[in-house]
């Protein structure tokens, strides 16, 4: 075969990905790249269409780009790292991924094994330093599916596997290591443009369960969502809201990741099961990894409860015991329209629902009302993240507009309507979340607004530098909004929680939780040509946030607050 009708084998990667549809390849290169990189020019020089590598110089920004684009587009991209030590760093990002449900396509390139007499053998100290005797070990928990490459000829099928497993039902991440001695041996370039080989596997809902939850919420008198994980694609969600509105069942966002239902819905009813979940004789949960508080939110006696969701048991995690009496598998933009078809055959008190419907919202509007209450309290004393919420509601009415919060802004104060406008941080608690998913999903869709809102512990975790350094090298112009309480604000609060009375929540400075002297962020996010101002009373915030959101719209470069706040 001549020299023309091959390529490296780690310049076949990249066309065959474009294949598969992924756009971008979010890549840590290191001295395992050689044959990437290399292959990447031959490739080019070709006239091969590949997906665009960007460099992304932390790897925790790269799993993190790839989240957002992901949430923004529903397609999956390529994260590519740097052997044991990028994967190490890349770890948490594929946890938060496996977490969300989020695919993502990871690799990294794995140390030579041979020490001489093979192209690509060792050639520099690390690569003794870096081999392992189990490298994928440090992401195996969260992939679907793991694999090393053994021959150049599995390129294209190893890929294509890695794929269509990744958008399988349940979605999540997989994970392929790529030894530097096969990357370097040649591949036949026909072929890597072809469609791809395997498939995913979308889960249909089961129409007899379908037909059961169908006929126990039709039946019930105190129906009660709890929905966790939004509600499916844009239709599904509008479907979703009507749904609730004409059957009147009440919707609870308990630490909602996803919004599912616009909060000034008359059934949207707030965060908080409790109330709810006391009278209730049908639960439904919603693609919830944890639905409600098991101490402090008993079921009422008889509820029957349905979880929904691509994996409604959840079966990835050892201990999650929430009772289920009925479980329904599928994507939500699939189980949504079948479970209100469904029901659609059953008759309808038209008195009765009216009667519960107008509970229904006078007690979600008595809730908000509480909301807008607490967040315009008397701001004199300082900063709250409520008075944040609201002020950034008000900045982001007439946006299109989403909100990545990380510890942040407040789901019901600040206002959310559409799908895809309200994304917080995953509950498997990777820090350093919202600003490179901000970042991915600016990449993705580069007319809408993309605000992170974060403490500054989770600015910290983010990498700020190098998530600056994207956003001015890429040209993402991001909102990035710091609720800067110079503390582990989380931790206080767990501390807190468990020990109301106890020596520490008594304490003028509370054990392992201040972050003080607190730097100056802004001068963090000006090495990078950011627009970056300090908000020091509550007064200035509303003009502060006109501000950073002008030079976002006007100059097309990232704007960052940091905003002093009372602790929690």
């Amino acid at each position: 075969m001549s020299k023309a009708q091959t390529v490296t084998a780690g310049g076949a990667i990249f066309p065959r990905l474009k294949a598969l549809g992924v756009d971008y390849v979010f890549a840590n290169s290191g001295t395992d790249f050689p044959p990437i990189i290399e292959g990447l020019a031959e490739a080019a020089a070709k006239g091969i269409s590949l997906p665009r590598a960007l460099v992304i110089p932390h790897e925790h920004a790269a799993m993190g780009m790839a989240h957002g684009y992901y949430l923004m587009t529903g397609k999956p991209q390529a994260v590519m790292l740097h052997t044991n030590v990028g994967l190490a760093n890349g770890a948490i990002g594929a946890l938060n991924a496996a977490c969300e449900h989020v695919p993502v396509l990871l690799m990294s390139g794995r140390t030579p094994a041979t020490e001489q007499d093979r192209f690509g053998a060792r050639t520099v100290p690390i690569g003794w330093g870096q081999e392992m005797r189990d490298q994928t070990a440090l992401v195996r928990e969260a992939a679907k599916w793991d694999y090393e490459l053994k021959f150049p000829e599995q390129i294209s099928g190893l890929l294509d596997r890695a794929h269509a497993i990744a958008m399988s039902t349940p979605r999540g991440p997989t994970y392929l290591s790529l030894p530097r001695e096969v990357l370097c041996e040649p591949v036949a370039a026909e072929g890597l443009e072809a469609s791809p080989t395997m498939r995913p596997v979308s889960v249909a809902p089961d129409p007899g369960a379908v037909a059961q939850a169908a006929e126990w919420l039709a039946r019930a008198e105190r129906p009660l969502v709890i929905a966790q994980r939004g509600a499916g694609d844009a239709e599904s969600f509008a479907l979703f809201s009507q749904w609730a509105e004409d059957w009147a069942i009440p919707v609870c966002s308990w630490w909602a990741t996803h919004l599912a239902i616009p909060t000034d819905h008359p059934c949207h009813v707030g965060a908080d099961p409790g109330p709810w979940l006391a009278e209730a004789d049908v639960v439904v949960v919603l693609d919830c990894l944890a639905p409600w508080w098991p101490d402090r939110h008993p079921l009422a006696e008889g509820a029957k409860v349905i979880h929904i969701g691509p994996d409604p048991i959840f079966s990835r995690y050892p201990v999650r015991n929430f009772r289920s009496d009925l479980a329904i598998a599928g994507e939500s933009a699939a189980t949504i329209p079948a479970l209100v078809a469904a029901m659609d055959g059953w008759d309808r008190d038209a008195a009765a629902l009216t009667g519960r419907r107008v509970r229904i919202a006078a007690k979600a509007e008595k809730t908000r009302a509480a909301l807008a209450q607490a967040a315009a309290a008397d701001t004199a004393a300082g900063i709250t993240k409520a008075w944040v919420s609201r002020c950034l509601s008000e900045a982001l009415a007439d946006k299109t507009s989403s909100v990545f919060s990380e510890l942040g802004t407040i789901l019901g104060v600040l206002e959310r309507r559409e799908p895809k406008s309200w994304f917080q941080e995953p509950h498997s608690g990777g820090l350093g979340w919202s600003f490179p998913c901000a970042l991915g999903a600016q990449l993705a869709d580069p007319d809408r607004l993309c605000v992170a809102t974060l403490g500054d512990g989770s600015y910290m975790f983010a990498n700020p530098t190098v998530c600056h350094q994207i956003a001015e090298a890429l040209e993402l112009p991001v909102l990035v909004v710091i609720l800067n309480n110079a503390e582990w604000g989380a931790v206080r609060g767990a501390v807190s929680g468990l020990y109301p009375d106890g020596h520490a929540s008594r304490a003028n400075h509370m054990p392992l939780t201040g972050l003080r002297p607190s730097p100056d962020f802004t001068l963090t996010a000006q090495a990078s040509g950011a627009w970056a101002r300090r908000v020091d009373k509550a007064g200035d915030l509303p003009g502060a946030l006109a501000g950073a959101i002008e030079v976002i719209e006007t100059e097309r470069r990232c704007a960052l607050l940091d905003i002093r706040c009372l602790p929690d």
